[in-house]
């Protein structure tokens, strides 16, 4: 028999935020639908970078940040051919090689269109050819319409992103932007699981923008905030894939939960609060270790203003940046619940200066 997700999952909203197209810089579908939902239990503001806030407790207390990055990786129009083909720059860290073949749904001003990603059929390459990996500028997008309907419809600076429908298999989820997607889902369930309790801080969820680019949501984001700890939600490698060395992002297979980053720039003192509460609350987890920057949100976190003590709560995650990016919803619930529980057993004036 196939298990099934948690039962508690919030499956609607998640599936419904994954489906909106929203590449970095360009996060309005998805920001749109995550502050939908925020709005029915907590409350809500945006700014004018892209953010997306949703906050309980008391007005004016100290804040603790929790951001997810709604941006996806796509692709942008830098020119249109004289045969109507548009080529693209990437948007985010792209493998071409996922790029070929694939749907692609450009946010043009008077509506969404669907192109392919073409390049020349193994028929027509010579032998240096085939041995040749894809690069962007050999890829192209195929509309179907001539020059002119095109540079009409399509103005350089359009952004797209693969078309692929997201698709439930047991306990996985798969889909194309899950990274971060799945982040910002789980710091809005983290947060409504915390409408009902008496918050001693002021708990600040973010949707963030542009951390495919350089986490440039986060900085901004916690500036305006100015948290006295934050958590920072992304994905990890799962390690049982093929070619993923255990060695080097540890153990993290799925149905390990929640994953927690170990090294300099994370607080030591909430690695230890949060396997705490791990283990009271009987909430699955796993370590991994990042010696310098994580290559999340945390990063500018971590650094703005005097230091904002931060810790980051990964997914693990395969096929990460291509159209099929897996994730396993019991590790998502368990990022939700330590989260949660972790927040639920903090202090009034919590003290995190002693990192050793």
């Amino acid at each position: 028999m196939t298990s099934a997700p948690p039962s508690d999952l919030n499956e609607t909203f998640l599936l419904n935020l994954l489906a909106q197209a929203a590449p970095s810089g360009f996060e309005r579908r998805a920001a749109d639908v995550w502050l939908r939902e925020a709005a029915t239990f907590a409350r809500t503001d945006e700014d004018h970078y892209g953010n997306v806030y949703a906050e309980l407790g008391p007005e004016g207390a100290p804040a603790i940040i929790l951001t997810g990055h709604l941006d996806e990786i796509g692709v942008m129009v830098s020119f249109v051919n004289d045969q109507g083909f548009l080529h693209v720059m990437n948007l985010g860290g792209w493998d071409p090689q996922v790029l070929v073949g694939q749907r692609i749904r450009l946010l043009a001003p008077g509506g969404d269109l669907i192109g392919v990603i073409g390049k020349k059929a193994v028929h027509v390459m010579d032998e240096e050819d085939k041995r040749k990996a894809s690069k962007m500028e050999d890829l192209w997008i195929d509309l179907g319409l001539d020059a002119s309907e095109v540079r009409a419809l399509v103005p350089v600076g359009t952004v797209g992103v693969i078309e692929q429908p997201t698709v439930m298999v047991g306990t996985k989820i798969v889909s194309r932007a899950l990274d971060n997607r799945v982040g910002g889902f789980i710091v809005l369930e983290a947060l409504r699981a915390l409408k009902d309790t008496a918050l001693v801080h002021r708990v600040v969820a973010v949707g963030t923008s542009q951390e495919e680019i350089g986490s440039y949501g986060s900085k901004t984001a916690t500036y305006r905030v100015k948290p006295i700890a934050g958590v920072a939600v992304d994905v990890t490698h799962e390690t049982t894939q093929p070619g993923v060395k255990p060695e080097t992002y540890g153990v993290v297979p799925f149905g390990s939960g929640a994953n927690l980053t170990v090294g300099a720039m994370v607080s030591p003192v909430i690695l230890r609060q949060m396997q705490a509460a791990a283990t009271q609350a009987g909430i699955p987890c796993s370590v991994s270790a990042s010696p310098r920057l994580t290559a999340t949100d945390a990063d500018t976190m971590m650094l703005s203003g005097a230091g904002v003590p931060s810790m980051v709560v990964s997914i693990p995650n395969r096929y990460m940046h291509s159209p099929n990016e897996m994730v396993d919803a019991r590790d998502v619930k368990a990022c939700i619940d330590l989260i949660a529980a972790w927040i639920m057993g903090l202090d009034g004036t919590p003290d995190f200066t002693r990192r050793n």
